[in-house]
């Protein structure tokens, strides 16, 4: 197994001002979910969050850095609660993945990264047959 990636060491890669708003998605994460595990994921580009659960943490949430802009994603997006219908990636018809995009400079709205970020912990703590019903609840609702 290789040696850990700094997250500081993999975003220098990018512009600052990408960098930038990639620190300010961290810290948000970071607030959102005390305890979270933080790790980049090189072979993604991204930096990967995991909630302790038992033996083994559940992936919920990524940032990922592009040379113009960064995402901020869930994985199990699609399930999450979205009030101010910020999620972006149904038109890109993803099975279950959405995430949010920020410019260099653009304001990000912390209360709102932070709500979406504890609702995608609190969907990947959820059993498998858990996630299932709150699918199927959602697909009625529809």
């Amino acid at each position: 197994m290789t040696d850990p990636i700094p997250a500081e060491v993999f975003l220098a890669a990018y512009p600052d001002d990408i960098g930038s708003q990639a620190n300010i998605l961290r810290s948000l994460v970071r607030r959102a979910v005390p305890g979270v595990i933080e790790r980049v994921r090189p072979g993604w580009r991204l930096i990967g969050y995991e909630i302790p659960v038992g033996r083994r943490p559940r992936y919920f949430a990524y940032v990922a850095p592009e040379p113009k802009h960064v995402h901020i994603g869930f994985e199990y997006g699609v399930l999450m609660a979205d009030p101010h219908r910020l999620l972006e990636g149904a038109h890109l018809r993803l099975r279950k993945v959405r995430f949010l995009t920020f410019r260099p400079g653009q304001p990000i709205p912390a209360a709102e990264v932070v709500e979406l970020t504890r609702d995608a912990a609190r969907i990947a703590i959820l059993s498998r047959e858990e996630r299932l019903a709150l699918a199927a609840d959602r697909d009625e609702a529809y």
